[in-house]
C-alpha cells in the first residue's frame, strides 16, 4: 500500500456496541497495524441480516479513498463449513465470511483477486473460537493487509465467491412492483425502485403508489416539501424511491417494515379515436 502510508480500515457488523465484540476486533487490528485509522460504518445491522449489511456497505464504499480495507462481520454461518475470504476489487479490499454478502456489493463484477483465509499462521490463534471468527480470523486478516502483506501471503487463491442476488422489482407499461429493502434509523423506508426505472416506465404519466397504509400520487423533492407530520414519497440520496414522514417515523406511522410490498400503478393514456 505504498500509495496510502496510513491504512484505512472500515468496520461493518451486527454486534451493536454494548458488548466487547467490536472493541476486541479493534484491539486485534491495532496490535497488527498500530498506524491504521479505523472507521465504523455501522454496528447496528439487524442480527444475521446479510442483505441489510450489503445494502449499507454498497451505499458507503464508493465514498472511501483507494486502498481502504473493508472488514465486514455479519456471519450467521460462523463455525460452519462456510469459507472465510479476503478479496480485492479495484482499489478496495474486503474481508469477511463467504456468505453471499460480497457478491451483493460487487453486483455482476468479479473480484480482481480472491483468497480463502485458511492459513492459521495469519489467524490470531491456530484454534480460533467457533463463535467469533471476527476476532480470530477476519480482524487479523485485515490487520495483516493494513501492515502491508498481500492477499497471496495470507490466503489461498479461490475461483469464485458464494453467490446471492438482489431481487429486482418487476416492471411493465402498467405498473412496477417492488418492496422496501431498508428502514433507516429515522424510519425512512427505502425501496428497490430506482429513479431511472420509475421514470422510464412512468413516461410522464400520473401514478398511484400503494405502500403501507397510505397511497401516494406525487414525488416530492425533499422532506420539507410537505407539512410537518405529513407522509411523502421522494427519491433519497441513494436515488431509490423512499417513503418518509416530515419530522416523523414513516415505518411506525404507516405500518411499513423491511419486505413490505410497493405497488406503483400508472394511469393509462387514453386511446386515440
Amino acid at each position: 500500500m505504498a500509495d496510502q502510508p496510513i491504512p484505512l480500515i472500515t468496520l461493518t457488523t451486527d454486534f451493536g456496541t454494548r458488548d466487547a465484540y467490536v472493541a476486541a476486533m479493534k484491539g486485534v487490528l491495532l496490535s497488527l497495524a498500530p498506524q491504521a485509522r479505523l472507521v465504523d460504518i455501522t454496528h447496528e445491522i439487524r442480527p444475521q441480516d446479510v442483505m441489510e449489511a450489503a445494502f449499507v456497505l454498497r451505499e458507503a464504499v464508493p465514498y472511501f479513498p483507494p486502498g481502504t480495507i473493508h472488514l465486514v462481520v455479519v456471519d450467521p454461518g460462523v463455525g460452519t463449513a462456510r469459507r472465510a475470504v479476503a478479496l480485492r476489487h479495484g482499489a478496495h479490499w474486503f474481508v469477511g465470511p463467504d456468505n453471499g454478502l460480497f457478491t451483493l456489493v460487487l453486483g455482476t463484477e468479479r473480484p480482481d483477486e480472491l483468497v480463502e483465509l485458511n492459513r492459521p499462521e495469519f489467524w490470531r490463534t491456530p484454534t480460533p473460537s467457533q463463535t467469533f471468527h471476527g476476532r480470530d480470523i477476519f480482524a487479523p486478516a485485515a490487520g495483516h493487509l493494513a501492515a502491508g502483506r498481500s492477499l497471496q501471503e495470507i490466503g489461498t487463491p479461490l475461483e469464485q465467491l458464494t453467490t446471492l442476488r438482489w431481487m429486482e422489482p418487476s416492471a411493465s407499461n402498467e405498473s412496477i412492483h417492488g418492496w422496501v429493502v431498508h428502514v433507516d434509523r429515522f424510519g425512512n423506508c427505502i425501496t428497490n425502485v430506482s429513479r431511472e426505472l420509475f421514470e422510464r416506465y412512468r413516461a410522464g404519466r400520473p401514478f398511484k403508489c400503494y405502500v403501507g397504509s397510505t397511497p401516494f400520487t406525487q414525488v416530492q423533492p425533499t422532506y420539507g416539501a410537505v407539512a410537518q407530520g405529513e407522509a411523502l414519497l421522494l427519491f433519497g440520496s441513494s436515488d431509490f424511491l423512499e417513503i418518509a414522514v416530515n419530522g416523523g417515523n414513516a415505518a411506525e406511522l404507516l405500518g411499513i417494515r423491511q419486505g413490505t410490498p410497493v405497488h406503483i400503478i400508472f394511469e393509462q393514456k387514453p386511446s386515440r379515436s
